[in-house]
């Protein structure tokens, strides 16, 4: 009962009077169909439950990934959304019908980078940083975070909090940079938080380690490889989290990078040959056709010629 009385005033103090309640549905729909279809995928892949659906895949074969309802529902609801002009309750359900779309979406976040089914390889983890990365940005969306907070009642309030929005944006770039999406996030609410991940090392595969690191300092590059390997205990707990919402691939099942590649690859020279050889097979067939021609008008010519010779030959 207790609970009964005190959610609808939270729904009413910290939501819906704020004017909250559209991203707080989409938040809420996001993670629950990232939840939903993420533990399906599992469960259709495990021999545990072997009653439930697995993929759609058509009568031609064709794999249709849940990105693509996702994508379609992400268009209806958008779409609906600015159509209806936020009469509710069409703009709460929109609001949900975007966010599951989301949610679908971003579950596959992977097969946009790679362009190839990963979901349950290693690069399918993409996806899962991806979530929480979007996960992260709807709630201090929710919050009312703004870095970008413009006021002052002279110039000198007015420059003052435009620089410190400024610097703001420029500390939280730079963690997301060196992929310090962590300390990215917290530097919209405590920027000192951020100004220590900017003097700190840069992970060694972030666009970061790439521009500064790499061959321009390869001593530096050293240490970020050691300083984020795989034996820390955060990456440790990172890599634990993972496999706990992304599952672990069987023995056999997750396909190996290099061994992809070589058969994408394959496939690739045997789509080639087979161009080639629907080529040459096109090229020989004119030539054939144009030698036919050229015999069957030399035979015209021919007989046109002994048709006017012979006349001439009889009056002789």
């Amino acid at each position: 009962m207790t609970a009964t009385w005190f959610l609808p005033d939270l729904w009413q103090d910290y939501v819906q009077d704020p004017g909250r309640q559209g991203i707080f549905l989409v938040l809420a729909a996001f993670l629950t169909s990232f939840v939903f279809i993420r533990t399906s995928a599992r469960m259709s892949r495990s021999d545990r439950f072997p009653w439930w659906p697995g993929s759609v895949v058509t009568d031609s074969g064709v794999h249709l990934h849940h990105l693509v309802w996702g994508i379609v529902l992400m268009m209806a609801g958008g779409t609906l959304g600015f159509a209806l002009h936020s009469q509710p309750p069409w703009f709460e359900i929109c609001a949900v019908i975007f966010g599951v779309g989301v949610g679908l979406t971003f579950d596959e976040f992977a097969l946009w980078v790679y362009l190839r089914d990963v979901y349950w390889a290693r690069e399918g983890r993409t996806s899962i940083d991806a979530v929480a990365v979007t996960a992260a940005f709807m709630g201090l969306v929710f919050l009312g975070v703004n870095p970008l907070q413009f006021s002052g009642d002279d110039t000198t309030s007015t420059l003052y909090s435009v620089g410190y929005s400024l610097m703001v944006l420029a500390v939280s770039g730079v963690c997301f940079a060196k992929s310090r999406f962590l300390h990215g996030f917290a530097s919209f609410v405590l920027p000192p938080v951020g100004l220590w991940a900017v003097i700190r090392l840069g992970k060694p595969t972030s666009p970061w380690a790439r521009w500064r690191y790499s061959k321009r300092d390869p001593q530096r590059q050293e240490r970020a490889v050691e300083r984020f390997g795989p034996h820390r205990r955060t990456a440790r707990i990172v890599e634990w989290l993972r496999q706990a919402v992304g599952g672990v691939a069987h023995p056999g099942h997750e396909p190996d990078s290099l061994q992809q590649r070589e058969a994408d690859l394959a496939r690739a020279r045997v789509r080639e040959a087979d161009a080639s050889a629907r080529a040459a097979e096109e090229v020989h067939a004119r030539a054939l056709a144009e030698e036919h021609y050229r015999a069957a008008l030399d035979e015209h010519r021919a007989a046109v010629a002994d048709g006017d010779g012979g006349p001439a030959r009889e009056r002789d």
